[in-house]
């Protein structure tokens, strides 16, 4: 399930296929910018066949997440606002939506708390204690301070001279927030980009 582009609320929440009609529906990094969890889980609950497998990779707040906190909200909103989403959800509403759209949940785990010798988010944090090979070189130096200013300026010129679009050195300024609250996020376990759920629409409806 491919969401970005041009879209609506509506778009999102009124799916075009009739009832009944997927085997299986999985979505990566796509439903969180639904404007609600739960109208889009209960759309896609719709379109599956009774027996039908969802899958989906969302981006949540996890449960250290405090609303009261402005540091926390700081980043979420960072989250948010670079990349384009209208409201993070904690992983309790997450859960508590894809139920009360119909499914049952058989699976549901945050693959970010997995143990790994390399965090999630190292390839935007610009930071070359997380660089395990040569190659990794260009990947780090991108998202340094320097990296980042020679992109800002490369971008401006490339839109200054009309080869990129207007409102493209925008974007990328917008992005590079998103990395720094996706890095922080990810520091403070505020944020997963990988809670994986795994539910099926009962046989009997």
């Amino acid at each position: 399930m491919h969401m970005c582009g041009q879209r609506t609320k509506d778009d999102y929440q009124q799916m075009s296929f009739p009832d009944n009609t997927f085997d299986a529906v999985y979505a990566i990094e796509a439903t969180v910018h639904a404007p609600s969890l739960e109208g889009i889980y209960s759309q896609i609950f719709r379109v599956l066949k009774p027996g039908g497998v969802f899958g989906v990779y969302e981006w949540l707040m996890t449960d250290k997440y405090d609303n009261d906190n402005p540091r926390h909200r700081e980043i979420r909103l960072g989250i948010e606002i670079g990349d384009g989403i209208s409201n993070m959800e904690k992983i309790e509403v997450a859960l508590a939506a894809i139920k009360a759209a119909g499914f049952e949940l058989e699976l549901h785990e945050d693959l970010a708390d997995r143990p790994d010798a390399s965090p999630w988010y190292w390839p935007l944090a610009g930071d070359f204690s997380n660089m395990g090979t040569i190659y990794d070189l260009p990947t780090i130096l991108r998202m340094t301070k320097i990296g980042r200013g020679i992109i800002h300026r490369f971008v401006g010129a490339l839109e200054k001279i009309g080869v990129a679009p207007e409102g493209t050195q925008k974007t990328a300024d917008s992005l590079a927030l998103a990395a720094d609250n996706l890095v922080a996020g990810g520091r403070e376990k505020l944020f997963t980009p990988m809670y994986l759920m795994v539910a099926r629409k009962p046989h009997a409806q």
